[in-house]
């Protein structure tokens, strides 16, 4: 099997991001990555994986009690190239957890969150031992009227992304003929009121535990995976399904607080 022939190592910042805009579908990088890694197949790299701390940082933290402020960090992008082979993406996770642990001994567990809105429901996830610990319907993606574009929630009012707000106001300005004013505002009521919608979709928080023995300070419970489908989750690039889903979403650009803007990470390849 040629994933088994994989190697992942450590690659500059810059590098992960140019990878990550070639190979991922929204083309953007997640701007406080600490960890880069590389995906290697025959000395060439086709893929890269991104892992840094979640937005909110206390919010996540309380997962697993008595977690250490660094105790903890997010998978937060991972874009491969579609020339890798067949299950290279669990080969990857796997080794990339190995050089975690062994290098960073502190860091205990990892989240990451599978945007089944735009993507899938986590089969990567799930085959790469994480534990589902969330599912909920999408809050955090929206659409604005008679457009393609897709924004975040928190991009268009934590008064921080700027140039997103700033195309998002005049997407409104477009379709609606009227002006939406920058205030920064912590409320989606002004982009309500001029037509936007939340996709249909829904959100899958998944953790992995690098300390196996902190599996027992978690203060969520955990999901069985048969939950997915009760709950009508299964998704496959946004589209429900009636079956298990066949595509990994892999990490958010950090869902539920803990990023910026929830995207699927793989570019829509079957797993």
């Amino acid at each position: 099997m040629r994933a088994k022939d994989i190697q992942v190592r450590p690659i500059s910042s810059r590098d992960a991001a140019k990878i990550v805009k070639a190979c991922h579908y929204s083309g953007k990088v997640v701007q406080n990555s600490q960890l880069h890694f590389g995906v290697f197949l025959d000395g060439k790299c086709g893929g890269a994986m991104q892992f840094g701390p979640s937005l909110d940082k206390r919010k996540m933290q309380g997962l697993v009690e008595g977690t250490s402020w660094n105790g903890f960090i997010e998978l937060n992008r991972m874009a491969f190239a579609d020339w890798l082979p067949r299950n290279s993406e669990s080969r990857a996770i796997a080794v990339a957890m190995r050089l975690i642990r062994k290098s960073y001994p502190h860091i205990e567990w990892a989240v990451s969150f599978a945007d089944a809105t735009q993507c899938g429901d986590g089969t990567i996830y799930r085959a790469s031992g994480f534990v589902l610990t969330g599912i909920k319907k999408n809050t955090q993606m929206w659409a604005p009227p008679e457009s393609g574009a897709v924004f975040s929630r928190m991009s268009r009012t934590d008064g921080k992304s700027k140039k997103q707000q700033g195309r998002a106001q005049s997407r409104v300005t477009l379709t609606k003929g009227s002006h939406i004013a920058d205030t920064g505002g912590a409320s989606m009521g002004k982009y309500i009121a001029a037509g936007w919608v939340p996709l249909v979709g829904f959100q899958l928080r998944y953790i992995y535990f690098l300390n196996k023995a902190a599996r027992e300070r978690l203060t969520v419970p955990v999901i069985p995976f048969s939950e997915i489908k009760k709950r009508g989750a299964s998704m496959y690039r946004g589209k429900p399904l009636s079956v298990q889903s066949i595509d990994s979403d892999a990490s958010s650009d950090q869902l539920e607080e803990g990023g910026a803007i929830p995207t699927c990470t793989l570019q829509g390849r079957t797993s």
